[in-house]
């Protein structure tokens, strides 16, 4: 899976075709990110002791990773993803990921 938490995506597909948020949250095992903003869906909470009114929130949902891609600042477009290896400063080899159509490389977060 190449979207990974911290990515900034668009959404493809969908009643958020369009929608650009954060990832909050990514699950690699099912394919699934959670988007800021995106998929939200009321949650009837019983009362605990953290929550003590309990009622209904609003909280993002997960959604597909085939319905999203990374979203380019540069270029200000969606496009897909691919790895390449680059050299640091230091002399040594890393696996990079960089937008296929722009050439872009994917700006990490740290």
């Amino acid at each position: 899976m190449k979207i990974r938490k911290g990515d900034k995506v668009q959404v493809m597909t969908g009643a958020y075709k369009g929608t650009i948020g954060e990832v909050l949250a990514a699950f690699p095992k099912e394919n699934k990110v959670i988007v800021e903003g995106v998929n939200v869906v009321k949650k009837h909470q019983k009362p605990t002791q953290a929550n003590p009114d309990g009622g209904i929130i609003e909280k993002e949902a997960k959604i597909h990773v085939s319905n999203v891609a990374l979203y380019d600042e540069k270029a200000k477009e969606a496009g897909r993803v691919g790895y390449k290896f680059v050299e640091d400063k230091d002399g040594n080899t890393v696996k990079v990921r960089y937008f296929k159509k722009s050439g872009n490389e994917v700006k990490e977060k740290k």
